[in-house]
């Protein structure tokens, strides 16, 4: 028998009532919205329920929502594969901006650690608990965060091109 989204939301909502929320079917993923705080009890349990099996991780990823309100300016998202059924979910846990920190799922995954050390490279999200938290695509002396919006596009100091020939300019030249 093929595990069908309403399973994995039935089991979710009996275990994790108020924990996990907002389920909806995005481009033929299931997503779900789960309370930063409990982030690792909920994927264990996705991951050793006897029906559920979603065994592999296959991403950890972040989002900068700079417009949102305080408590819903970052997101992680995990995205999960059940091998043995071949189903996928996605599962975003929301952060306060002020303080981006969520717990690390390298106790459950060991993948977690390079995932989680790129999120926090880019994004600045602290993941509590990880074994070796640091810069790993970035240079270590870097003190912002190149995906968060507020980073620059580009280096305004640059003298080595000419706006005008990219379309950048109102004068008429």
């Amino acid at each position: 028998m093929a595990l069908e989204t309403s399973d994995i939301q039935n089991k979710l909502v009996a275990n994790f009532e108020l924990i996990a929320t907002n389920f909806e079917q995005v481009h033929d993923i299931f997503t779900f919205e789960v309370d930063s705080k409990s982030n690792v009890e909920v994927m264990k349990f996705l991951r050793d329920d006897k029906t559920l099996r979603f065994n592999f991780l296959t991403d950890v990823c972040g989002i900068h929502y700079p417009d949102n309100e305080i408590d819903r300016q970052f997101a992680v998202v995990y995205h999960m594969h059940n091998w043995m059924d071949n189903v996928r979910i996605r599962i975003k846990c929301f952060l306060n901006g002020e303080n981006p920190e969520i717990e690390t799922a390298t106790s459950l995954f060991l993948g977690a650690n390079w995932q989680e050390r790129e999120t926090y490279d880019f994004f600045g999200i602290i993941f509590k608990g990880h074994p070796q938290l640091k810069r790993i695509l970035n240079m270590d002396e870097m003190t912002s965060f190149p995906m968060r919006k507020e980073f620059p596009l580009e280096d305004g100091g640059r003298t080595d091109k000419d706006d005008r020939f990219f379309g950048r300019t109102t004068d008429n030249c």
